[in-house]
């Protein structure tokens, strides 16, 4: 994953609302929800949940799917654990490469 992907999907759960979006769709796991199901679980106001959920899409750790009228949403749990692979992925190294060199 590069920088500037990274930097898109962690910016996309950067606001408070787009990371109860998130959650309520990680929950609801490979099924997905509909919309107006996120906007019951959330409270959030329609033209305001359908704001963030174009913007999480945008990132692509939502995938949203037309079911004729209506759009169902899933978490891109793929895409979520490239996030945290990437932001782990140098997790403690600096310890590793002291311990190392005082050994």
């Amino acid at each position: 994953m590069e920088w500037e992907e990274a930097a898109s999907g962690f910016a996309a759960m950067g606001s408070e609302a787009r990371l109860k979006v998130l959650r309520c769709l990680i929950r609801a796991g490979q099924s997905g929800l509909m919309v107006q199901e996120v906007q019951e679980r959330t409270g959030l106001p329609p033209s305001t949940l359908a704001h963030h959920l174009k913007f999480l899409a945008g990132a692509g750790v939502v995938i949203q799917e037309k079911m004729g009228r209506a759009t169902l949403n899933r978490a891109d749990f793929t895409r979520l654990r490239q996030l945290a692979d990437f932001i782990l992925s140098e997790c403690c190294s600096d310890q590793q490469r002291e311990a190392a060199n005082d050994g």
